[in-house]
């Protein structure tokens, strides 16, 4: 795939991604907003519009908005860390760490939440957004007797998908009882200066003068400005106060961790990164997704498009803010959005802006891949024993020792031979090979197709390579395609 420097060289495509954003002005769905397209080099386009406060002044690089629930990529990240660590488990119930908790269902035999159910949303409480948004600020005594005066589940924990803040408000707890620190401080420590995130914090109060836009809420007409929260033990759910660009930097580390070839820069590994980014919990498809498949993990939303495959995302709606991060793990293409009105929904910019540029990606030309050169014996071997007589000790070099036993070399010997009959004249020379594991190490080869032209049309091995090096075949079988208009 081209890289997003590539693509954004034709203006009009630029100019398309702005013009979306844009029109969330002109309709007065938010009166200032900020975006970030990124790609494996990291972000290279930004613009805004509108205004970002009373001075009337666009959003510029280093202004600072609250992000609200992309904050629990940052939550679930640290909660990672500290597992990786060794200082807690997953599959341990979160009452181990906050004792007031006390679960009620299923009734007579109640469960308590495990870290893993309360990090993929399963936890079993309900939906909470307009009531959690509005506790920032409570502090840990206020937090904990609200436990102790019940909590109620909608759910046995574990059993279905149900968004809750709460339990990534319980999280923030379970980081400081294991930490030792406040959630703030832990996160800072060991994770935003190690990456670097130096303009993302989570008080909006210590932002320098000018930069902290300003929140708003549409009363008809007229848009008006709301004050802030500051930190507290809500923080967890959508604390996060930081520039489009530093989100864009967090969404590109955590998208890196699908690269191949790619090391473990940064406090958490690559594994757990694409731990956080594999749906954990399933969601039910509404009546409109035009999806394949869609769940949450760990701090992050996952969805298979029907075209594109994998996006991994999260949105945020915070009084005053609403904010979007995306991207397409296979390419790295991405972007993030932020807006200063309340839910005003900057996933519908940065949704349309991602479509854009990836249906922009899968229209030009790429290069034609490179075959790994330890495919090229096995697809030359695959030639020989079809287009001659069938050899051994050819077979012996390609396959594994389970193809003789899983069907005996002559029985294959004979497959081939009624295949050349049925195909007619072969065209080594314009033979190809064809990877089928897209996204997979050496691009995909691990699985292949060889197709040679014939007399007939096609014929086609389909091919599976083992786990053993060196790369051997495990399984092969063959077809016959026709070309077009020719009988089957």
């Amino acid at each position: 795939m081209p890289r997003l420097n590539e693509l954004l060289e034709r203006e009009a495509l630029a100019a398309a991604v702005a013009e979306v954003f844009a029109q969330r002005v002109a309709n007065r769905a938010c009166p200032g907003t900020r975006f970030v397209v990124f790609d494996a080099s990291g972000p290279v386009l930004e613009g805004s519009f509108g205004t970002a406060g009373a001075a009337g002044a666009p959003p510029g690089p280093h202004s600072r908005f609250r992000v609200a629930s992309c904050t629990k990529s940052f939550t679930a990240a640290a909660v990672l860390l500290l597992r990786d660590r060794g200082l807690l488990s997953l599959d341990t119930p979160v009452t181990d760490y906050v004792p007031d908790l006390v679960p009620t269902l299923p009734v007579n035999q109640p469960d308590a939440p495990t870290l893993r159910m309360l990090l993929s949303m399963a936890g079993g409480f309900p939906t909470d957004d307009p009531w959690a948004d509005r506790q920032e600020s409570i502090s840990n005594e206020t937090f904990r007797s609200i436990l102790r005066s019940g909590v109620r589940f909608s759910t046995a924990p574990g059993t279905r998908f149900e968004y809750s803040n709460l339990g990534y408000a319980l999280l923030g707890q379970v980081i400081e009882v294991v930490s030792g620190q406040s959630y703030p401080e832990f996160l800072i420590e060991n994770l935003l200066k190690p990456l670097g995130l130096d303009e993302t914090g989570f008080d909006p109060a210590a932002v320098p003068d000018g930069s902290m836009a300003t929140g708003y809420r549409k009363v008809g007409d007229e848009w008006i400005a709301l004050p802030f929260s500051g930190p507290g033990a809500f923080s967890a759910i959508g604390g996060v106060v930081t520039t489009p660009l530093d989100l864009a930097r967090w969404a590109g580390w955590l998208c890196s961790a699908f690269h191949p070839t790619g090391n473990d820069d940064g406090p958490l590994s690559s594994a757990s990164r694409r731990e956080m980014q594999r749906i954990q919990c399933p969601i039910a498809f509404d009546a409109t997704d035009e999806l394949r498949l869609k769940g949450y993990g760990y701090g992050l939303g996952i969805e298979d498009h029907t075209r594109f495959g994998p996006i991994v995302s999260h949105s945020g709606g915070y009084p005053g803010f609403s904010s979007h991060m995306r991207w397409h793990p296979a390419t790295r293409l991405g972007i993030v959005a932020v807006e200063n009105a309340t839910y005003s929904g900057a996933w519908s910019p940065a949704a349309e802006a991602l479509v854009m540029l990836l249906g922009a990606a899968t229209s030009i030309a790429a290069p034609k891949p490179t075959v790994p050169a330890a495919i090229k014996p096995l697809a030359d071997g695959l030639q020989r024993l079809l287009s001659q007589s069938w050899d051994d000790t050819t077979a012996d070099a390609i396959f594994l020792e389970n193809v003789a036993l899983d069907r005996p070399y002559p029985e294959r010997a004979q497959e081939l031979a009624a295949l050349r009959e049925k195909s007619g004249a072969l065209d080594s020379e314009g033979a190809s090979i064809v990877a089928t594991d897209i996204g997979a190490v050496e691009g995909g080869y691990g699985s292949f197709e060889l197709h040679v032209p014939c007399s007939a049309g096609e014929l086609v091995a389909a091919v599976q390579c083992g786990p053993v090096e060196p790369i051997r075949i495990q399984t092969v079988t063959w077809r016959l395609a026709q070309r077009d208009g020719q009988p089957g």
